[in-house]
């Protein structure tokens, strides 16, 4: 097929290079605009533009794409049979919904219609679902409302987090674009309706999603969200008036706490939770301080009987 490739983080990554390994034509990449990051706020290209050059395909990085005249006259010289949509960070106008012959194929990281939105995979997670998985479909003026192409399952672990399961689902992804350009091409695909009345959303993530609330969430609730949300927004609370940050936690038992109270005379970071749970906190950081164990805050911070997280 020709191909127009929209993406821009390392998620849409394997999907562009199984398309063009695939044998099809990607005669563009659209991707987001290279922007400033980190604690030095240094420009970062999208990863989706180091694989395109690498590939050797032209790319464009586009402020806005609605209205814009040049893309539009671009595209429709292109006349691609399909628009590739992964991770790209855009709404598709119509005028590109209409424009391909087999419509806009989108990689979604969830099972739709479950989880529709900006945070499939970190939402999935830190709802402790079990399993999550892959879809193609074609887009729709919704917000992920299209029929259904193709799906494929896979488990999540008690343990894995979100940052974890991302490049497992991006092969996946990658795997079953390359399924559905094939079953469009061949007409053995035919696209699904999605029942919406079984939606859940997965909105995009702020800060506050990371806050850890152990007087309402149970230990179980804390520590998958925890794995959802690492490493942003995380899991955090404040500790003497300045943030107080997990980096890795895990379910402890065998002590009665009440919620929020520290205890780290085990030798070992024990915090309460709601209905007589318990976490054991092993990595924290306190605003301005390095990452440390957490026995080593309990000696540092000399923490007082019934001290608690805020």
């Amino acid at each position: 097929m020709k191909l127009v490739f929209c993406g821009t983080p390392e998620f849409a990554v394997p999907s562009l290079r199984a398309v063009v390994a695939a044998g099809h034509n990607v005669e563009l990449v659209l991707t987001q605009p290279d922007r400033p990051a980190g604690r030095k706020m240094e420009l970062q290209i999208p990863a989706v533009k180091s694989a395109a050059l690498e590939l050797g395909i032209k790319v464009e990085q586009l402020e806005k794409i609605k209205n814009n005249v040049e893309l539009r006259a671009e595209l429709e010289r292109i006349q691609p049979d399909a628009i590739v949509v992964v991770a790209y960070g855009r709404i598709i106008p119509a005028w590109m919904l209409d424009l391909p012959r087999f419509g806009n194929i989108n990689v979604h990281g969830s099972l739709l219609p479950k989880y529709r939105g900006a945070a499939p995979i970190q939402w999935a997670v830190a709802n402790g679902e079990t399993e999550t998985g892959v879809t193609t479909m074609r887009l729709d003026a919704g917000l992920d409302t299209g029929d259904v192409l193709l799906m494929r399952s896979v488990p999540v672990g008690p343990e894995t987090t979100s940052a974890e399961l991302y490049p497992q689902l991006a092969e996946v992804g990658a795997g079953l674009l390359v399924e559905t350009l094939a079953g469009l091409q061949d007409g053995s695909i035919k696209p699904q309706p999605q029942e919406h009345a079984k939606a859940t959303l997965a909105p995009i993530l702020t800060r506050e999603d990371g806050r850890l609330r152990l007087g309402e969430q149970t230990a179980s609730v804390a520590y998958n969200r925890w794995r959802g949300f690492a490493p942003w927004p995380g899991a955090w609370a404040e500790f003497r008036g300045k943030r107080f940050l997990v980096h890795k936690m895990r379910l402890a038992s065998g002590v009665e706490l009440e919620p929020g109270v520290l205890d780290g005379s085990s030798g070992t970071l024990l915090v309460g939770a709601a209905q007589g749970t318990v976490l054991a906190l092993e990595e924290v950081q306190t605003e301005g301080k390095p990452r440390m164990s957490g026995a080593q805050f309990a000696r540092d911070f000399q923490l007082r009987t019934g001290e608690r997280l805020g």
